[in-house]
This record gives structure tokens, C-alpha cells and sequence, in this order.
């Protein structure tokens, strides 16, 4: 009964470090997906590398047939626990340079020496002098032996990890906003996954392991549960950083791949292993049917997800917000697209053909540029369309106010309005092939009421339906200005708030940088210009004598120039788009000279000017991001020049 116990004790702490690091490498992937360009979530991920490796390592190490490969797989622990804590120090100095403390240079280099010393340690590996070779006796768990040099990668270890805490409270510190306040603490509390979980206690406590087994298979399964929960903690922590999406979105993002990665894969994981573990104890070959319960584990999990989804992303939401996403949801479902409406308007019409014994109708809409026709049904030949909007409407104008239906050369109509508002508020036409010696009776005009009417409902639903979306369109940019700012916010809001907002995206530089050029050699659209307020044209105005137009002027110039294909100039296809810019804006051509001159006709000039001012503007873009991250690291020098020359003199 106590081998049993044990052998589940065993199985149950294999099950757990697979789960581990299938969920580190999921939390992996998330990092590298979404916010990489943040140094947070960078030096997040190393540290999910390192974890990933660790428990890789022990768990293909607990099923290794043969001593040589559970040293190998042991030793191969090793890669990621050197790393783990130079990867440590550089979280915390992300952390606390993204709190408003950026490195004034010791940070950083502490954290490149950190690297180093991993890489002398990782190159001690293969010599058996960083750890000794395979311990496997009858102790609880087979381990590597401790060298002198394993005492010291310990003092290393508990060192960095000290400092890196440290930084971590600081930067909490430092934090003012109760969210950021919160999600840091959630940091802080994560981070002891890795530190605790991946350290190889047995080089230091075997003998006490030996002597209590079930205590020490019950401490370890504890751990690695609690590195489960904390390393997801810790990745919601650093989810937030580097992105500029609501947090609702953050959320539903992770939560959603947390369900679908890890909790899938450890689960079917589970499953298979716990299957085929039983099969072998009874006696049975399972092997047939493990590929069945795989598939069929998956499909099951994914539809249970499917279902619950609603239920846990509303847990995820503040009450405040609930009532806004769940009719954010309903209008998804619900949207009428153009494609929704014409199928709508097919059934009314093959309904009106049936009910009035037609061949032909038709549902024309009254848009900004008239009468626009929507659908057809029959053969249209009679229909004259090049008539139909000013036709249409005179005789809706005249005939409109006055009768449900009228006669129009071989059809009748039937003016579709706002049920809700006056009956001037026209939303189109309802046209039908009417029948030479027949007139409608009562129960075919009333049938026609009402399928007009249905008409005119679902034409009103879309014209509403579009005006919110061009007002939702319109106020789009300020939105995305507001998310981004809050998202930057987060950790450092002081700084981030009170600079000049300066939109450098290139489809709003680009009309910017279309007036700027027509007015190149003088004119209000240049000496007035928004691009003036560019970081690129104000680190160039000291080489143009302070004049802030003519520094514009060489940063526009610099830009044609880029487009600039290699070698001399001629008059070919590459070349097309900086002689529109050269001949056009910088030499002043007309444009008729100029399409003659390349050969191409004026409207196809234009657009190949176009594309030509789209091409300077994300040359621009880049001079600009380049321009502002030579600016911070000049700030950086400065303030560490200043503290040197401080300490110099104290």
C-alpha cells in the first residue's frame, strides 16, 4: 500500500512538471505574439525560457530509460537554471526603468555582467565542474552531485535574486495608480514561481528527502502546483505592459489562450498518461485507443470552452462595464451588413412577385448620389435605368404625398418612408411590373402595405446602422489616442500625459507632408506646418542657422531623397516616383509637362503621386522614431554625466 501511494505520489508530480512546462512555453508564445517590442515583456519571456528548459529537462528526465539519458536530461536543466537569474535582473531593471527610473548606466551593466558570469557557468557545464555527475542510489530522486563550484553559481544565484527583489519594491514603490499598483503586486508575488521552483533542492537536501519521501513528493507537488498558479500570475502582470489595448481586451486575450493552450494540452496530457499507466498495471495494450481519447479529449475541451466562454468573460468584467460589452456583443450578432440587407430585400420582393402573380420587381434606395438600385428580381429590360433617379423622383414628389402606390410607365411604385418620423423623410422605392388589364384587389394591396412597410423598416435599420458607424469612424482617432495614453500611463504617467501629442502614423503624416511639399519653396503650408513639431526637424534646426523652415525643408528633402532609386537618373518605371516628387514639388513642373514627360497619363500621375508621398512619409516616420530614441539616450548620458560629476565632487 505505501509503494502505491508512493508510485502515485511519482506519476502525479510527473503529470504537474509536464503541465508546468507546457504552460510556460504557452505563456511563451503569448509573450512573443503580442507585446515583444516592450524590454518588460522581452526580459519576461528569457525568463520563460529558462523555466521551460528546467522543467523540459525533468520531465523528459522522470521518463528517461537509461542512466546516461537522465544525466543528459539533467545537465540539460542546467541551461536555463545559470540564466535564471541574470534574466531576474533584467525584469526588475525593465520594471523599474519603466516606473520612471531608467538605468543611468550601473544597472545596465551589472545586468550585462550577470549575462557573462551565466555564460562562464554554462561553459563549466560539459566538464562535470559546475555539478558533479549522477547521483542515483536509493534515495527518493535520482540527482547530479554538488562541486565547490555549485556552492558558488548558489551564492550567484541568491545574490541576484536578492537584488532583483529589491528593484521589484522599488519600482512598486514607485507606482502610483491603484490598478498598477495592484498588477504589481501580482509581479512581485509571480515572480517567486521561477526563483523557487526551478532551483535543484536536492544537491543541498537528499539525505532529508531520503528519510521522508511522502513529506518530500507532497512539497513538491505543493511547488509545482504553486508555480502553475503564479507563473499565469505573473504573466497577467505583464500582459499589461507595452500595449496599447483596454484591459478588458487583455484579459479576454490571455484568459481565452490559457484555456485553449495549457489547460487543454495538460489536460488531454493527463488523460492519455493516466490511461496508459492503468492499461500497463492491468495487463492491457492501450496504444490503439490512445490516439481516439486524444482526439476525442480535444474536441471535448474545445466545446466545453466553447460554452463557458460567456459565463467567464463576464467574471472578468467590473459591473460598470458589463452592460457596455454585452451590448457590444449583441450589436455583432445582430449587424445588418449590405449582404444581410439585400437577402432581406430578395425575400420581400419574391413575396410581393408571389402575392401580386408578377415576373418583376425591384427595391431602390435613396442614397447621397440618388436613387441606388439594390435589387432586381425578373428580367429588368423594360426598366430604364439611366432615368430612374431624377425620374423616380419628380414623380415621387408629385404623386408620393398623396397615394400609397402610383403608376410609372409599366410599373407601380411604392414610396418607401421612415415610419418614424414625417412621411417626407424618403428612404426609397419600391418598384413592382404591373399587369396591363388587371388591377390589385384588396387583399394583394393590403399584402403590399405590409411588405412595404418590412421594406422600409429594414432600409431605416441600415441608414441608422450607418450613421453610427461614420460617427464611431470619426471618433476613432481621438479613441485610439485616449487607449494608447492610458496604456503608457500605466507605470509612468507624469511624463507621458504632458508632452505634446504628435501623431507620427503615416496615413496622418501624409497629408501633412502632400501641403508641406506644394509649398516647398515658401507658402503658409509649409512655414505653419505640424511636421515642424517633429523631433527630427527640431534636432536639425541648429544646422540651419535656428530656422525651423528651413529645417523642414532639409528633413523633406533628405526624405525625396530615400525614395531615390540607386545610380543615375532616367526615366523607367523605378524611377517613377521620385521624379513625380523631384519634377512636381521640388522643380515646380506643371502636370501635364510631367505626363508627358514619364509617359503616363494625368490620372494615373495622380495616383502614382500618391504613392509617392506615402513613400516619404514613412521615411519620415522612421527619421522620427529614430530621432526620439537618440534624444532618450542622449537624456540617459546627461543624467549620468550629471550624477558622476556629482559624486566626483561630494
Amino acid at each position: 500500500m505505501y509503494d502505491i501511494f508512493l508510485g502515485f505520489l511519482r506519476t502525479l508530480n510527473d503529470l504537474l512538471t509536464a503541465g508546468v512546462a507546457i504552460t510556460a512555453f504557452s505563456l511563451l508564445l503569448y509573450a512573443l505574439s503580442f507585446n515583444l517590442r516592450d524590454r518588460v515583456a522581452r526580459s519576461f519571456a528569457a525568463i520563460l525560457v529558462c523555466v521551460v528548459i528546467v522543467y523540459v529537462g525533468e520531465a523528459l528526465g522522470s521518463v528517461s530509460g537509461t542512466g546516461d539519458q537522465l544525466e543528459f536530461w539533467l545537465r540539460f536543466q542546467w541551461l536555463g537554471i545559470v540564466f535564471l537569474p541574470a534574466a531576474y535582473l533584467h525584469l526588475s531593471d525593465a520594471i523599474l526603468a519603466t516606473t520612471g527610473k531608467p538605468s543611468r548606466g550601473r544597472r545596465r551593466l551589472v545586468v550585462r555582467l550577470s549575462y557573462l558570469l551565466s555564460i562562464l557557468f554554462l561553459l563549466a557545464l560539459p566538464f562535470s565542474i559546475l555539478v558533479g555527475p549522477l547521483v542515483q542510489s536509493e534515495i527518493v530522486a535520482p540527482h547530479l552531485q554538488r562541486t565547490w563550484l555549485t556552492l558558488v553559481f548558489s551564492a550567484f544565484y541568491v545574490v541576484l535574486m536578492v537584488v532583483s527583489w529589491w528593484n521589484f519594491w522599488r519600482a512598486y514603490q514607485r507606482t502610483v495608480a491603484s490598478a498598477s499598483r495592484r498588477r504589481m503586486r501580482y509581479l512581485i508575488m509571480g515572480a517567486l514561481a521561477p526563483a523557487l521552483g526551478s532551483f535543484p533542492y536536492l544537491l543541498f537536501g537528499s539525505g532529508i528527502a531520503a528519510q521522508f519521501p511522502i513529506l518530500f513528493w507532497t512539497i513538491v507537488i505543493t511547488s509545482n502546483i504553486l508555480v502553475s498558479f503564479l507563473l499565469i500570475l505573473m504573466a497577467y502582470a505583464v500582459a499589461f505592459f507595452g500595449v496599447p489595448w483596454p484591459d478588458r481586451v487583455i484579459k479576454r486575450r490571455l484568459f481565452k489562450w490559457l484555456l485553449r493552450g495549457p489547460v487543454t494540452a495538460s489536460t488531454v496530457l493527463a488523460i492519455t498518461t493516466l490511461v496508459r499507466r492503468v492499461g500497463m498495471r492491468l495487463g492491457y495494450d492501450v496504444s490503439t485507443i490512445i490516439p481516439v481519447l486524444m482526439v476525442a479529449s480535444i474536441l471535448v475541451l474545445e466545446h466545453l470552452i466553447t460554452l463557458i466562454a460567456p459565463g467567464w468573460e463576464r467574471l472578468l468584467f467590473p459591473n460598470r462595464d458589463r452592460a457596455d460589452m454585452e451590448l457590444l456583443q449583441t450589436l455583432e450578432d445582430r449587424l445588418l451588413t449590405l449582404g444581410d440587407l439585400q437577402q432581406f430585400l430578395e425575400a420581400v420582393l419574391a413575396a410581393v412577385c408571389d402575392r401580386l402573380q408578377v415576373s418583376e420587381a425591384f427595391i431602390a434606395a435613396l442614397g447621397p448620389q440618388g436613387l441606388e438600385m439594390l435589387v432586381i428580381i425578373g428580367d429588368d429590360h423594360n426598366l430604364d435605368k439611366e432615368n430612374l433617379s431624377i425620374n423616380l423622383l419628380q414623380e415621387v414628389t408629385h404623386n408620393g404625398q398623396n397615394r400609397e402606390f402610383f403608376i410609372w410607365g409599366d410599373y407601380w411604385l411604392v414610396p418607401l418612408f421612415n415610419q418614424d418620423e414625417t412621411r417626407d423623410n424618403l428612404l426609397g422605392l419600391l418598384g413592382i411590373l404591373r399587369q396591363p388589364v388587371s388591377n390589385l384587389d384588396e387583399e394583394q394591396q393590403e399584402a403590399l402595405t405590409i411588405l412595404s412597410e418590412r421594406a422600409a423598416i429594414a432600409l431605416r435599420d441600415r441608414n441608422i446602422q450607418q450613421q453610427a458607424f461614420s460617427s464611431l469612424e470619426a471618433l476613432t482617432p481621438q479613441m485610439d489616442l485616449i487607449q494608447q495614453l492610458r496604456a503608457a500611463a500605466r507605470y509612468d504617467g507624469s511624463e507621458i500625459l504632458t508632452t505634446p501629442d504628435i501623431n507620427i502614423e503615416q496615413k496622418d503624416l501624409s497629408p501633412w507632408i502632400k501641403d508641406a511639399l506644394s509649398h516647398y519653396w515658401g507658402g503658409p503650408k509649409l512655414t505653419q506646418s505640424p511636421l515642424l513639431d517633429l523631433q527630427v526637424v527640431q534636432q536639425t534646426l541648429h544646422e540651419h542657422e535656428d530656422n525651423p523652415t528651413n529645417a523642414l525643408r532639409a528633413v523633406l528633402r533628405k526624405a525625396v531623397n530615400q525614395v531615390r532609386p540607386e545610380g543615375d537618373r532616367r526615366f523607367t518605371t523605378e524611377w517613377v516616383l521620385f521624379n513625380i516628387l523631384d519634377m512636381k514639388f521640388l522643380e515646380g513642373r506643371k502636370v501635364r509637362e510631367i505626363a508627358m514627360r514619364l509617359s503616363v497619363s494625368e490620372a494615373d500621375l495622380y495616383r502614382k503621386q500618391r504613392v509617392a508621398i506615402e513613400a516619404v512619409a514613412n521615411a519620415i516616420v522612421e527619421m522620427e522614431h529614430e530621432a526620439r530614441q537618440e534624444e532618450v539616450i542622449i537624456a540617459e548620458d546627461q543624467s549620468f554625466s550629471a550624477q558622476s560629476s556629482q559624486v566626483e565632487k561630494n
